[in-house]
């Protein structure tokens, strides 16, 4: 992750609190939009905090170039003074992430951390699975920082390990669909704890590619697998 703030003891600040998020770490601090730009071409950072006044350049430019890079573009996580509604609009449009006003509450911006380091790695560990709707919105949420909605009453637990039974007394690999049949549930709702039990190690999911080119998702019990405690 990349801090860039004009101020280096503000700079310092957000980096200590980017430090309190597991698996997060700061690859530079820099205090200027050229810097920013050779920072972000040395290392490759995932995301960036950055600040709207720049000695060098406007923050919201920076973002546009930022953005508008073609390969390894990072999200950019605004963090600034500027109040004005223009401001905001403008860095919505240039495809910031969120946008926070200084002086941050700290636990804000750690939640704000954390929901997005968690949905990068669900999409790294889960890049091939198929998602509905609901999963959808819940990593959009995610991605905003923004609370995730409880489950509906009866689609938790009680689902999941019956899905997980199914899986067991099949004995071999299905998909969601066979899943979806033998517990009586919408396949939507199947995949969506098929993928819940997968990021937990729970479920194995391998791929099988015919002659479309799609591959076919088979999940299986995965070896020593425990209960389900979604």
């Amino acid at each position: 992750m990349l801090v860039v703030d004009d101020d280096f003891r503000v700079a310092a600040l957000h980096a200590e609190v980017v430090g309190t998020v597991p698996g997060l770490r700061v690859v530079a601090q820099v205090h200027g939009a050229a810097a920013a730009l050779d920072a972000v071409q040395k290392h490759r950072p995932e995301l960036v905090l950055l600040d709207r006044y720049l000695p060098d350049a406007d923050g919201i430019d920076l973002l546009r170039r930022l953005r508008g890079a073609r390969d390894g573009a990072p999200d950019v996580l605004m963090l600034t003074a500027a109040r004005d509604l223009a401001s905001v609009r403008s860095a919505v449009r240039a495809g910031a992430l969120h946008y926070l006003l200084k002086p941050v509450d700290f636990a804000v911006l750690r939640a704000r951390l954390q929901a997005w380091s968690r949905l990068q790695a669900g999409v790294r560990r889960d890049a091939a699975l198929e998602v509905d709707q609901r999963e959808i919105d819940r990593l959009f949420a995610l991605r905003s920082g923004a609370p995730e909605r409880p489950a509906p009453e009866g689609d938790g637990p009680p689902t999941a390990r019956r899905i997980l039974e199914a899986l067991r007394a099949a004995g071999g690999e299905r998909t969601a669909t066979d899943v979806a049949e033998a517990v009586g549930v919408s396949r939507a709702t199947a995949q969506r704890h098929l993928a819940a039990l997968t990021r937990t190690g729970t479920v194995a999911l391998d791929l099988r590619y015919g002659a479309t080119g799609r591959p076919e998702h088979l999940y299986r019990v995965a070896e020593g697998a425990p209960e389900p405690t979604l």
